[in-house]
């Protein structure tokens, strides 16, 4: 449980410095950016739902954050190159895998 409240101080911590950062992000960035925060929040939930069980592993958390950022990302830019809007197969994919750890996390829970 000590745990799951350092991770959520955390987050909390960088939410507000994100918001109060004067970084902006271009707006022919915004899609790619998106894309990876949605697989960025895929990783995370799926860690979480590892963790639940048991099974959680760092190296794979790592591995599995940072291949998946860079694959959304790579299939949004590819489908830009070609005209073709593969950010939804991106966006259909990690929805789903989100919802399915959320769904196992509120299971675990209830």
């Amino acid at each position: 449980m000590q745990v799951i409240v350092i991770a959520v101080l955390f987050v909390v911590l960088g939410v507000l410095l994100g918001l109060l950062s004067p970084v902006t992000i271009p707006i022919s960035y915004a899609r790619y950016t998106a894309i990876s925060l949605l697989a960025a929040l895929d990783s995370i939930f799926g860690a979480f739902k590892a963790y639940i069980a048991g099974s959680f592993e760092p190296r794979v958390f790592f591995s599995g954050l940072i291949t998946n950022m860079a694959l959304a990302a790579g299939l949004t830019f590819f489908g830009d190159k070609l005209g073709v809007d593969l950010s939804i197969a991106a966006i259909v994919a990690f929805g789903v895998r989100i919802f399915n750890n959320l769904g196992a996390i509120r299971r675990h829970y209830l």
